[in-house]
Protein backbone atom coordinates (compact mmCIF):
# COMPACT_ATOMS: atom_id res chain seq x y z
CA UNK A 1 0.00 0.00 0.00
CA UNK A 2 2.52 2.41 1.14
CA UNK A 3 4.84 1.46 -2.48
CA UNK A 4 1.50 2.03 -4.26
CA UNK A 5 0.99 5.95 -2.70
CA UNK A 6 4.33 6.54 -3.17
CA UNK A 7 4.20 5.90 -7.00
CA UNK A 8 0.87 7.55 -6.98
CA UNK A 9 2.44 11.16 -5.18
CA UNK A 10 4.99 11.30 -7.08
CA UNK A 11 3.97 9.80 -10.65
CA UNK A 12 0.35 11.08 -10.65
CA UNK A 13 1.98 14.39 -9.47
CA UNK A 14 -0.69 17.28 -7.75
CA UNK A 15 -3.72 15.18 -10.21
CA UNK A 16 -2.23 11.79 -8.34
CA UNK A 17 -2.32 13.98 -4.65
CA UNK A 18 -6.24 15.82 -5.42
CA UNK A 19 -7.38 11.99 -6.51
CA UNK A 20 -6.37 10.53 -3.35
CA UNK A 21 -7.09 12.97 -1.46
CA UNK A 22 -10.70 12.88 -2.64
CA UNK A 23 -10.89 9.30 -2.63
CA UNK A 24 -9.67 9.33 1.30
CA UNK A 25 -12.76 11.32 1.98
CA UNK A 26 -15.51 9.71 -0.01
CA UNK A 27 -14.31 5.65 1.45
CA UNK A 28 -11.33 6.16 3.55
CA UNK A 29 -8.57 3.73 2.23
CA UNK A 30 -5.35 5.55 2.73
CA UNK A 31 -5.43 8.64 5.76
CA UNK A 32 -4.33 11.80 4.53
CA UNK A 33 -1.82 12.01 7.13
CA UNK A 34 0.39 9.12 4.73
CA UNK A 35 -0.64 11.08 1.38
CA UNK A 36 0.31 14.50 2.82
CA UNK A 37 2.68 13.46 4.51
CA UNK A 38 4.63 11.70 1.69
CA UNK A 39 4.23 14.91 -0.27
CA UNK A 40 5.54 16.98 2.12
CA UNK A 41 8.72 14.81 2.02
CA UNK A 42 8.70 15.30 -1.59
CA UNK A 43 8.66 18.79 -1.10
CA UNK A 44 12.04 18.70 1.20
CA UNK A 45 13.54 16.61 -1.99
CA UNK A 46 12.65 18.93 -4.36
CA UNK A 47 10.64 17.11 -6.27
CA UNK A 48 7.33 18.89 -6.03
CA UNK A 49 6.60 22.02 -4.89
CA UNK A 50 4.35 23.47 -1.10
CA UNK A 51 1.56 26.01 -3.07
CA UNK A 52 0.20 23.71 -5.80
CA UNK A 53 0.43 20.46 -3.17
CA UNK A 54 -1.63 22.44 -1.05
CA UNK A 55 -4.02 23.57 -3.25
CA UNK A 56 -4.33 20.09 -5.00
CA UNK A 57 -4.80 18.48 -1.48
CA UNK A 58 -7.54 20.76 -0.42
CA UNK A 59 -9.27 20.58 -3.62
CA UNK A 60 -9.65 16.99 -3.46
CA UNK A 61 -10.23 16.90 -0.13
CA UNK A 62 -13.31 19.05 -0.34
CA UNK A 63 -14.84 17.62 -3.19
CA UNK A 64 -14.64 14.11 -1.60
CA UNK A 65 -16.34 16.29 1.35
CA UNK A 66 -19.08 17.18 -0.69
CA UNK A 67 -19.79 14.05 -2.65
CA UNK A 68 -20.55 12.52 0.93
CA UNK A 69 -22.49 15.91 1.61
CA UNK A 70 -24.87 15.72 -1.75
CA UNK A 71 -25.37 11.96 -0.97
CA UNK A 72 -26.73 12.98 2.75
CA UNK A 73 -28.42 16.09 1.47
CA UNK A 74 -30.48 14.12 -0.92
CA UNK A 75 -31.48 10.91 1.18
CA UNK A 76 -32.73 13.56 4.45
CA UNK A 77 -33.72 12.37 7.62
CA UNK A 78 -36.86 10.89 6.42
CA UNK A 79 -34.98 7.79 4.25
CA UNK A 80 -32.10 7.55 6.94
CA UNK A 81 -34.42 6.00 9.74
CA UNK A 82 -35.01 2.72 8.10
CA UNK A 83 -31.17 2.17 7.90
CA UNK A 84 -30.77 3.17 11.40
CA UNK A 85 -33.04 0.61 12.42
CA UNK A 86 -31.77 -2.03 10.63
CA UNK A 87 -28.08 -1.16 10.70
CA UNK A 88 -27.42 0.82 13.90
CA UNK A 89 -25.55 -2.40 15.40
CA UNK A 90 -22.77 -1.94 13.36
CA UNK A 91 -23.18 1.71 12.82
CA UNK A 92 -22.97 1.89 17.02
CA UNK A 93 -25.89 4.62 16.92
CA UNK A 94 -29.39 4.33 17.77
CA UNK A 95 -32.45 7.27 16.27
CA UNK A 96 -32.14 9.40 19.09
CA UNK A 97 -28.10 9.76 19.10
CA UNK A 98 -29.46 10.76 15.33
CA UNK A 99 -31.74 13.66 16.02
CA UNK A 100 -29.27 15.02 19.22
CA UNK A 101 -26.63 14.83 16.44
CA UNK A 102 -28.74 16.73 14.20
CA UNK A 103 -30.01 19.22 16.64
CA UNK A 104 -26.81 20.29 17.47
CA UNK A 105 -25.64 20.68 14.00
CA UNK A 106 -28.35 23.06 13.03
CA UNK A 107 -27.39 25.39 16.35
CA UNK A 108 -23.49 25.29 15.69
CA UNK A 109 -23.27 23.36 11.73
CA UNK A 110 -21.30 25.83 10.80
CA UNK A 111 -18.35 25.60 13.30
CA UNK A 112 -18.77 21.76 13.33
CA UNK A 113 -18.03 21.23 9.41
CA UNK A 114 -14.69 23.41 10.53
CA UNK A 115 -13.37 22.11 13.79
CA UNK A 116 -14.01 18.07 12.64
CA UNK A 117 -11.65 19.01 9.89
CA UNK A 118 -8.76 18.52 12.31
CA UNK A 119 -10.07 15.16 13.98
CA UNK A 120 -9.23 11.60 12.39
CA UNK A 121 -12.07 9.98 11.22
CA UNK A 122 -15.06 12.50 12.13
CA UNK A 123 -13.66 15.09 9.52
CA UNK A 124 -14.53 12.64 6.32
CA UNK A 125 -18.52 11.77 8.32
CA UNK A 126 -18.94 15.32 9.42
CA UNK A 127 -20.23 15.78 6.00
CA UNK A 128 -22.93 12.77 6.29
CA UNK A 129 -25.33 14.96 9.03
CA UNK A 130 -24.12 18.68 7.30
CA UNK A 131 -25.98 16.94 4.27
CA UNK A 132 -28.63 15.60 6.05
CA UNK A 133 -29.53 19.17 7.99
CA UNK A 134 -29.75 20.70 4.53
CA UNK A 135 -26.71 23.06 5.60
CA UNK A 136 -26.22 25.70 2.74
CA UNK A 137 -24.02 24.39 -0.07
CA UNK A 138 -21.55 27.37 -0.32
CA UNK A 139 -20.77 27.84 3.80
CA UNK A 140 -20.36 24.29 3.90
CA UNK A 141 -17.77 24.37 0.71
CA UNK A 142 -16.11 27.77 2.49
CA UNK A 143 -15.98 25.57 6.09
CA UNK A 144 -14.89 22.20 4.37
CA UNK A 145 -11.96 24.11 2.27
CA UNK A 146 -10.38 26.15 5.16
CA UNK A 147 -10.21 23.58 7.68
CA UNK A 148 -8.18 21.21 5.06
CA UNK A 149 -6.26 24.15 4.12
CA UNK A 150 -4.78 24.40 7.44
CA UNK A 151 -4.91 20.73 8.66
CA UNK A 152 -3.08 20.16 4.73
CA UNK A 153 -0.76 22.58 5.70
CA UNK A 154 0.31 21.13 8.68
CA UNK A 155 0.84 17.77 7.55
CA UNK A 156 3.24 19.43 4.81
CA UNK A 157 4.91 20.97 7.22
CA UNK A 158 5.60 18.29 9.30
CA UNK A 159 6.33 16.08 6.22
CA UNK A 160 8.49 18.19 4.88
CA UNK A 161 10.48 18.87 8.54
CA UNK A 162 10.71 14.74 8.83
CA UNK A 163 12.03 14.65 4.55
CA UNK A 164 15.06 16.64 5.79
CA UNK A 165 15.46 15.62 9.46
CA UNK A 166 15.58 12.03 8.64
CA UNK A 167 16.46 9.46 5.76
CA UNK A 168 13.93 7.06 6.36
CA UNK A 169 10.91 9.10 7.22
CA UNK A 170 8.64 7.48 4.15
CA UNK A 171 9.16 4.45 5.80
CA UNK A 172 8.36 5.89 9.38
CA UNK A 173 4.79 7.47 7.68
CA UNK A 174 4.24 3.85 6.30
CA UNK A 175 4.63 2.11 9.57
CA UNK A 176 3.15 4.82 11.62
CA UNK A 177 -0.09 5.22 9.25
CA UNK A 178 -0.38 1.22 9.59
CA UNK A 179 -0.24 1.48 13.77
CA UNK A 180 -2.73 4.68 13.54
CA UNK A 181 -5.30 2.43 10.74
CA UNK A 182 -4.88 -0.65 13.35
CA UNK A 183 -5.78 0.86 16.36
CA UNK A 184 -8.63 2.48 14.45
CA UNK A 185 -10.14 -1.36 13.65
CA UNK A 186 -9.54 -2.16 16.81
CA UNK A 187 -11.45 0.81 18.47
CA UNK A 188 -14.43 0.42 16.34
CA UNK A 189 -14.78 -3.64 16.65
CA UNK A 190 -14.75 -3.02 20.58
CA UNK A 191 -17.43 0.03 20.42
CA UNK A 192 -19.43 -3.15 18.55
CA UNK A 193 -18.71 -5.57 20.52
CA UNK A 194 -19.53 -3.10 23.79
CA UNK A 195 -22.20 -1.25 22.22
CA UNK A 196 -25.86 -1.89 24.00
CA UNK A 197 -29.12 -0.42 22.68
CA UNK A 198 -30.93 1.94 25.56
CA UNK A 199 -34.24 0.39 25.29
Amino acid sequence: MNEWVISLVEGGGYWGIMFLMALENIVPPIPSELIMGLAGIAIAHGRMDFLPVLLAGTAGATLGNYVLFLAADRLGYERLRPLIDRWGRWLTLEWGDVEKAGHFFRRHGHWVVFVMRFMPMFRTMVSVPAGLAHMRHLPFLLYTAAGAAIWNTILLMAGRWLGHTFAEAETWIGWGTLAFALGTVVWYLWRVISWKPSN
